[in-house]
């Protein structure tokens, strides 16, 4: 997942007026008349209105407290009535019930940040035994209803990261500090960076650290890898915000943080697009990031949540807002929302949310 008491460290735009444009496009359809046409006419029970909960896997990462900033703002913005965010603190069973809890107070709709593709799934049934239409942010689960994944394809992060290292290093050892294997995201990740390197970059050797999305267990798990293999040339990080820290700390500790340009310096992509990421880049520390979009997970989270509260779904096609929707192989919608790869050259663009942050 874009991550724990310290899991994750994870995941700009334009106003959504229309889910699509042309032939192909995401063309929108009411539920509730079966039509392919919008007539814009009948809603859901309700009409779109009610409280809707907002559920986040934890706040010890820096890429979920923007996020949560960005909910209040983004839930204003779009005409959504959303309750204060609720916490799961990394714990999937705790998620459950707070899907329940939030689901006994009476929302109309959820928007949820899954912590484990899997378990999820008890929670989606709930909510839709209760009628309760449910957006799932971040992480897309691997059963269980929802009207649209919020999400920058995972696949994609690890494929822009593979590419920058192998450009960077003609070969050696490189590292990959990989997130919580029971994630959808931890996969994805994991997987595209292991076949991208073994496909296009065949003398580099892939080592890899199970961290679980963990920081305490990225740091520990480095410095033992790091003893037996001082000669790494290049470490992908899946979560910024929680291994950002962690790893710096370690490298500095064994005098191994040398800057970009200095003789012995590691080549450093990480993910997330964090303030904190765009200073380490700036300082040398590290040398890329893909920027998952904090502020954008929260705006179309609203957007969508409010479309399926009026009793409307999307299909497959390119947005006009530069990602496109696609189906999933367990049948679910996908919005894959663009996530740029960040380097010296463009870290001071205005429009990456990182920037923004205050």
């Amino acid at each position: 997942m874009a991550d724990g008491t310290q899991r994750n460290g994870r995941r700009y735009g334009r106003t959504l007026t229309r889910a699509a444009a042309g032939a192909v496009c995401a063309a929108l359809v009411l539920t509730a008349c079966g039509s392919t046409k919008d007539t814009g006419a009948v809603g859901a029970e309700g009409g779109g209105t009610g409280k809707v909960g907002v559920i986040l896997p934890l706040l010890t990462s820096p890429f979920w407290q923007s996020y949560n900033d960005y909910v209040p703002k983004m839930a204003e913005s779009e005409g959504v009535d959303a309750l204060k965010t609720v916490n799961s603190n990394s714990d999937p069973s705790q998620q459950i019930t707070d899907i329940n809890n939030q689901l006994n107070q009476g929302v109309k709709g959820l928007v949820v940040a899954p912590l484990d593709s899997a378990a999820i799934e008890a929670g989606l049934d709930q909510a839709e035994r209760k009628g309760v239409p449910v957006v799932a942010v971040d992480v897309a689960p691997d059963k269980g209803k929802v009207a649209m994944v919020v999400r920058a394809n995972n696949v994609a992060y690890g494929e822009k990261a593979c590419q920058y290292l192998g450009e960077q290093i003609p070969s050696g050892k490189v590292v990959q500090i990989m997130g919580d294997l029971a994630s959808v995201n931890g996969r994805d990740r994991s997987e595209a960076f292991r076949a991208c390197v073994k496909k296009n970059f065949p003398k580099l050797k892939v080592l890899e650290i199970p961290a679980k999305w963990e920081s305490d267990t990225a740091a520990s798990k480095l410095d033992t890898l790091l003893n037996a293999n001082p000669d790494i040339k290049g470490i992908y990080m899946q979560a910024g915000g929680v291994y950002l820290a962690p790893t710096l700390q370690t490298l500095k500790s064994k005098g191994m943080l040398k800057k970009a340009g200095q003789p012995g310096h590691i080549t450093i992509v990480s993910n997330d697009g964090i303030p904190q990421e765009y200073d380490a880049i700036r300082k040398g520390e590290i040398d890329a990031t893909v920027s998952q979009p904090a502020d954008l997970y929260a705006k179309y989270g609203m957007y969508y949540i409010k479309a399926a509260m009026e009793g409307k779904t999307f299909e497959p096609g390119p947005t006009d807002h530069g990602s496109t929707i696609v189906k999933l192989p367990s049948g679910i919608l996908e919005d894959q929302l663009p996530a740029p790869l960040v380097t010296k050259d463009n870290v001071d663009d205005p429009e990456l949310w990182g920037n923004t942050v205050e």
